[in-house]
């Protein structure tokens, strides 16, 4: 918020000496966070001089700093009327516009002051999702850890990607991209069936599409069909044998069948595309430990609990070194991993 202090100077210096007197008893009411009665003092100095756009902008702010934004769009207004070029006044308008609902009012404000994160939201409001996409990103950049730009800005991604696919099966419902979009909307609401079918539409018109088949894959896999995931992500690292994922994919579905050698391979394959993969060593680890490797499997888990500290597959790399140490005969180490394992289970699995 914009601190009436600022002005307080130059707004001396213009305005009437009775005037004066009451815009500094506003600034020291407010300093003292008495809004009632700094609004009855800046009021008093815009009726004593109604030319002083400071009067008007920190007369607005004090309604802000005490939530009535309605009230404080007309003083705000004149302010901005008297003084155009005052970006404070176009920055605290824009807001309580916002606030009170009229989003395309309080663009031109906020594009004055360039406030991107308010200006999103407004252009969110308002379904120029684009720009509030582009405005809400720059504003998160600046304060990364934000819960409203958050909120905002996962919003406005959103509707602009539904209005994107919304686009694409408008105008191309029987295009492999409308069924692949068409699938994935059914693989988030777990309608696996429908999934399948939209998957293998896309496949039968263009089965060269990059990631259909580790998609599709992850369809059987949700099902717990490994033998049908194994060759969709098969086919995927045909199609592309430098993606990490697809290998990784592939190695755990071959895992879950006792594929056990194979599937470190794989497993290894992965962790060399793209290394330092917490899910990808953790699988690798065990693959490792299945085969006896106790060493690999060691270096695999502790790596991933250096990589994610407090995680499920922390957790579950804990459980994994737990069991070999007391394979191995190391009690003590074997208690100390269980108990970092037990730690890190949600309340009520321990």
């Amino acid at each position: 918020m914009i601190g009436p202090i600022v002005f307080l100077a130059l707004a001396l210096q213009a305005a009437s000496s009775d005037a004066a007197q009451h815009l500094q008893a506003g600034v020291e009411a407010d300093r003292q966070h008495h809004f009632d009665t700094a609004i009855a003092e800046f009021q008093k100095a815009t009726e004593l001089d109604p030319r002083l756009a400071a009067g008007f902008l920190n007369l607005g702010q004090a309604y802000m700093e005490s939530h009535n934004y309605g009230a404080a769009i007309a003083p705000l207004k004149q302010a901005v009327e008297l003084k155009p070029e005052l970006l404070p006044a176009h920055q605290l308008l824009g807001y309580a516009l916002l606030a009170q609902g009229f989003a395309a009012e309080a663009i031109p404000h906020l594009e004055r002051a360039q406030e991107r994160g308010a200006l999103g939201i407004a252009q969110l409001e308002v379904g120029k999702l684009p720009e509030a996409v582009a405005n809400l990103q720059a504003a998160l950049a600046k304060q990364p850890n934000d819960q409203d730009l958050l909120y905002y800005f996962g919003r406005a991604t959103g509707l602009l990607s539904k209005q994107t696919i919304d686009t694409l099966l408008a105008a191309y419902p029987d295009s492999p991209r409308a069924h692949q979009a068409l699938a994935e909307n059914y693989f988030v609401l777990r309608q696996m069936p429908q999934a399948e079918r939209e998957y293998r539409a896309a496949l039968q018109i263009r089965p060269d599409i990059p990631g259909l088949h580790l998609e599709l894959g992850e369809v059987y896999a949700a099902a717990a069909q490994w033998e049908k995931a194994e060759e969709e992500f098969r086919a995927e690292t045909k199609l592309q044998p430098g993606n990490a994922e697809a290998a990784y994919r592939l190695g755990t579905a071959l895992l879950q069948q006792g594929k056990v050698h194979e599937a470190r391979a794989d497993l290894v394959r992965a962790d060399r595309l793209q290394p330092q993969m917490p899910e990808t060593l953790y699988s690798l680890g065990k693959a490792a430990s299945l085969e006896g490797d106790d060493s690999a499997a060691q270096k695999a888990w502790t790596t991933v609990i250096g990589l994610e500290k407090d995680s499920n597959l922390a957790a579950q790399s804990h459980f994994g070194l737990a069991n070999l140490y007391r394979k191995q005969g190391k009690i003590s180490e074997a208690d100390r991993e269980m108990q970092e394992f037990r730690r890190l289970q949600p309340e009520g699995q321990n």
